[in-house]
């Protein structure tokens, strides 16, 4: 069984998590707060210390989501890296579908709303 594809997102599989390896073990070092330093005195330098591709020291640079998942980027690495910034999960998800933040917290509700009536069986047509 393959994974089915969802247009615009890509399948993180094995081969796409060997692709972003690098960055993702960049974006984990990210945890400890002399490596955050060390980031931020020098972006560059802290990404070749990792072996970032060009691809990928793109996607860091331009602080854009669907670039850093392009590169191989897992969101839940991501997040650390967001984390410098301020930012956190949602922030991200809604950068990705082109939301405002509060938008894309309002759709997670609707969504929750929704599978907790489907659940409690109010909802059957689903």
């Amino acid at each position: 069984m393959s994974a089915k594809p969802i247009p615009g997102t890509p399948v993180f599989t094995g081969a796409y998590a060997m692709r972003g390896y690098a960055l993702n073990k960049m974006c984990f070092s990210l945890n400890a707060p002399e490596n955050r330093a060390a980031f931020k005195a020098d972006e560059d330098a802290y990404c070749a210390k990792y072996g970032l591709t060009p691809q990928q020291r793109e996607a860091i640079r331009s602080r854009t989501v669907a670039k850093l998942i392009e590169a191989g980027g897992n969101v839940y690495y991501l997040a650390k890296f967001a984390g410098i910034f301020g930012l956190n999960v949602q922030d991200l998800g809604a950068q990705q579908t082109g939301l405002t933040v509060d938008e894309f917290k309002a759709r997670l509700q609707a969504y929750s709303v929704h599978n907790e009536d489907v659940k409690a069986g109010r909802l059957t047509n689903v």
